[in-house]
């Protein structure tokens, strides 16, 4: 593998490495693959410039050759990390970036650390088999979900670019291979501390020494992203102060998850991030009819991460987190076992605080789907009417985004007028007909509805369309698709198709990881 060119420093991103420098048994040093013939196919401009990053020099070859990993600028250590997980509820000891590569971080305007990373740039040690490369359009799905994802409001993973490198790659045709440039609050993950607890553990070293591998992840893990925590006192105050806040930002996503409809597909421990941001759009998809138990992904064969399961797991993969923190959150003092025992209490009280939080989140965010705001209404009142609604939308199954978007139309003319079309089957519809009223007496805002809720996400059968089209050099379908998700909460005229369900004769939909 020939040595990645050194970028000057005159004019180029300076990167820093705080990751690899806090946490080297995490990092290993590498390098990407050559990109013989790289091409850009996507960069959000946004993104670039709140990186410091010139969008025209990224446009240049040697801009692209920094989006592959090619051009390194001087000083930067790019790594792959290394991590553990939980896949599909079997523990896979070490993990790690098979197929990306940790630049390092960049500052934004606001002066936040944002990392930057990439993903098909090639084999690492962790590859375990892989060829590490990545297809275009599983890359270009990741620019679009993700796009979106943030339009809509949802902590989220950012593409910077997507970029073709000009080599195939095999999966079970030949595809056109790609790299994509993302950008995270961190890449830190559940995985992350599985990792470096085993790790310690297996070194004969003391279990959450202070200085050990744990600790520095975790007092990492607080600088980085819950500060607040290093405001607790103790180490173990703080160490618990970090568990409550990351339970509490993933309650938080998974509820907005949910409300939206979406699906991640893969919610492994190794995609369960520290930060309460979505990572990894794989095998991900936005639901169409109302169906708790929709699952679409190819690998998720027992529907291990069905849409309305998605809560659940997250609160399974949360408890995995605290027991990997187990050494970190009680003090010593006396015999091993009754630490061990206090260190049990405080992540059991921790991990309860997962369903406070989510179900909160998720009441106030469906109240204002309904227009209702969840604190001016008696909510022994509008609670059944928010159920009865999620009751008759499984029962009839009835599109997700539409119904709820036709809310705010319902709410501005007084009837059901907007809604009750969508109910087809007769019995659904005669009990949909008696829900209007009761929840019209509420007082519904239109206007609240309409800012809650989506005209646009990204439809299933219109990212497939926008992928089969860029795959065969076509990018402008991705490029319309990516406007019209852009602003998710306008009815613009001319995007009227990228509001619609998808069409009957679209069938069953199936996603894929994409390695």
């Amino acid at each position: 593998m020939s040595a990645p060119t050194s970028l000057p420093t005159t004019g180029a991103p300076g990167l820093t490495h705080a990751f690899a420098d806090a946490v080297p048994e995490l990092a290993l040093p590498w390098q990407a693959e050559p990109a013989p013939a790289p091409s850009l196919l996507a960069l959000d401009e946004d993104v670039s410039s709140d990186l410091g990053l010139d969008p025209a020099w990224l446009r240049t070859d040697d801009g692209l050759r920094f989006l592959t990993g090619t051009l390194v600028p001087d000083g930067a250590r790019p790594v792959a990390q290394a991590y553990a997980g939980h896949q599909f509820g079997g523990y896979s000891p070490r993990l790690g970036d098979g197929r990306a590569l940790l630049l390092g971080e960049l500052r934004t305007r606001d002066g936040q650390l944002r990392d930057l990373h990439l993903k098909g740039s090639g084999r690492t040690p962790f590859a375990r088999g892989g060829d590490g490369l990545a297809a275009v359009g599983p890359m270009l799905r990741e620019h679009v979900i993700s796009t979106a994802m943030h339009a809509l409001g949802v902590p989220t993973t950012r593409a910077l670019a997507v970029v073709a490198t000009g080599s195939d790659v095999q999966r079970e045709v030949v595809l056109p291979g790609a790299v994509l440039a993302r950008t995270a609050s961190s890449h830190l993950r559940v995985g992350s501390f599985q990792y470096a607890a085993a790790v310690e553990a297996g070194s004969g070293a003391a279990p959450g020494a202070p200085g050990g591998l744990l600790a520095r992840l975790a007092g990492h893990a607080i600088a980085r992203h819950h500060p607040v925590a290093a405001e607790a006192g103790s180490p173990a105050a703080q160490h618990r102060a970090l568990l409550e806040e990351v339970v509490a930002a993933q309650a938080r996503l998974v509820a907005q998850w949910v409300l939206l409809g979406f699906v991640h597909g893969v919610m492994n421990t190794d995609n369960t991030t520290i930060s309460g941001e979505t990572i990894d759009y794989g095998p991900c998809a936005f639901i169409d009819a109302y169906d708790p138990l929709a699952s679409f992904s190819s690998i998720d064969t027992g529907g291990r991460y069905a849409y309305g399961r998605q809560p659940g797991i997250a609160e399974w993969n949360l408890a995995r987190f605290a027991e990997a923190l187990l050494p970190l959150l009680a003090e010593g003092g006396d015999d091993d076992g009754a630490r061990t025992d206090r260190a049990v209490a405080v992540a059991t009280e921790a991990l309860g605080g997962f369903r406070t939080v989510f179900g909160s989140a998720f009441a106030v965010g469906m109240h204002r789907k309904l227009g209702l705001d969840a604190r001016a209404v008696d909510r022994a009142v509008s609670g059944p009417v928010v159920d009865e609604l999620l009751a008759l939308a499984a029962d009839g199954r009835v599109d997700h985004t539409t119904l709820y978007r036709r809310l705010g139309e319902a709410a501005r003319t007084g009837t059901g007028d907007a809604v009750l079309p969508l109910f087809t089957d007769p019995a659904v519809r005669s009990r949909a007909q008696a829900w209007v009223p009761r929840w019209l007496a509420l007082g519904p805002d239109a206007e609240l509805a309409d800012r809650t809720n989506p005209v646009v996400v990204p439809r299933n059968h219109l990212v497939e369309e926008a992928l089969a089209a860029a795959t065969e050099g076509d990018l402008a379908p991705v490029e319309r698709l990516v406007d019209a998700v852009s602003r998710p909460f306008e009815a613009r005229p001319g995007l009227e198709r990228y509001a619609e369900p998808a069409p009957a004769s679209f069938g069953d939909y199936t996603t894929y990881c994409g390695t």
